[in-house]
């Protein structure tokens, strides 16, 4: 290791250490606000619990509703941004923790850049930063669909459950509707949570293989999205090791919402080749296409790690793309017999 890379590694350190004392602070002030918050809340639940004792009217049970989601709304983002600070800390510990190594095999006599496997440690901890970046951004993109969606649904429901039960005995018609719309909307969310489950982790994936998840995951991409979306599978169907299965799903789920949401297409096209030693995957799309250089330059994550991880196993990675004439982007791993 040169001079110049030591002196960038210590200042890598110094830094991250910079930022761990940061997220203690963090943690300290956000756990003492959810304490707070925590008993704002059970102070409002009894109030709510007063209330409905007092056979209170529909807008006092509806004002005391408010005021008790509202509660459990910033108790619900309160946890979820300390469970972020968790998370970030135990990033940054993992991240220090390999700075260190490093730092001490630079003072080592006998270190040597070549006594690093699988490349220099610079561009390890490039890939490190990359893969934790690109995790904490799914987590965040996660905890925001959770709170938008079916955390914000359940608060309602309980709302709207309540309403109905008040409202049997005093207009039983409107509770009848009141109910009704509480059963679409359950529906709604139903939908919604199996939709959120299936992009975590479709069980399909581990019990039918990647063929038909990807035709099932298309279809239902197609359906969100409304954009025409088809997959075609050449080559010999099989069962495939379950991290190429996991990598080529997540690869394709990768290139098939950044088309959704950036190149304004109407049509994508999935094409897999599940060749003997080699398997292809491409994404076509008839969008607005781009230019592949400003990518050195993005802070789009997930291409990167498509490119590093195809690369890892023994593949490329290519880019045809040019302004106003859609994209290609597809990639090649190593077939694991």
């Amino acid at each position: 290791m040169t001079d110049n890379e030591a002196l960038d590694y210590q200042s890598e350190l110094e830094e991250t250490a910079r930022a761990l004392r940061e997220v203690n602070l963090m943690m300290e002030q956000s756990q003492g606000e959810l304490a707070k918050i925590t008993q704002r809340n059970t102070a409002i639940s009894s109030h709510l619990q007063q209330v409905q004792k007092q056979g209170a009217s529909i807008d006092e049970l509806k004002m005391a509703y408010d005021s008790a989601l509202d509660a459990q709304q910033r108790l619900f983002i309160m946890r979820g941004q300390l469970e972020k600070l968790q998370n970030d800390k135990t990033h940054l510990e993992k991240y220090k923790t390999v700075l260190d190594e490093i730092a001490s095999r630079a003072n080592t006599p006998s270190s040597a850049p070549s006594a690093t496997p699988g490349g220099s440690p610079k561009s390890q901890m490039a890939g490190i930063e990359m893969i934790v970046n690109a995790q904490e951004a799914e987590r965040q993109r996660l905890s925001r669909q959770m709170h938008d969606g079916p955390a914000q649904a359940l608060s309602n429901f309980i709302l709207q459950t309540e309403i109905a039960m008040r409202l049997m005995d005093i207009d039983p018609a409107q509770a009848r509707d009141e109910l009704g719309d509480l059963k679409a909307s359950a529906m709604s969310t139903f939908q919604k949570v199996r939709n959120f489950i299936f992009e975590l982790r479709p069980m399909m994936l581990d019990d039918l293989g990647l063929t038909p998840t990807l035709k099932k995951y298309a279809d239902a991409f197609k359906e969100q999205t409304g954009l025409d979306v088809s997959v075609t599978v050449t080559g010999v169907e099989r069962r495939l090791e379950p991290y190429l299965e996991v990598m080529i799903f997540r690869a394709v789920q990768e290139l098939l919402g950044n088309a959704a949401r950036h190149s304004q297409a109407s049509l994508i096209k999935v094409q897999v080749d599940l060749g003997n030693d080699l398997i292809r995957v491409s994404v076509d799309d008839n969008g607005k296409g781009f230019d592949p250089e400003t990518l050195k330059e993005s802070s789009n994550l997930g291409l990167k790690l498509i490119r590093e991880r195809a690369e890892m196993l023994g593949g490329s990675f290519e880019i045809d793309s040019s302004s106003g004439t859609g994209a290609r982007i597809s990639f090649t791993v190593q077939a694991r017999n």
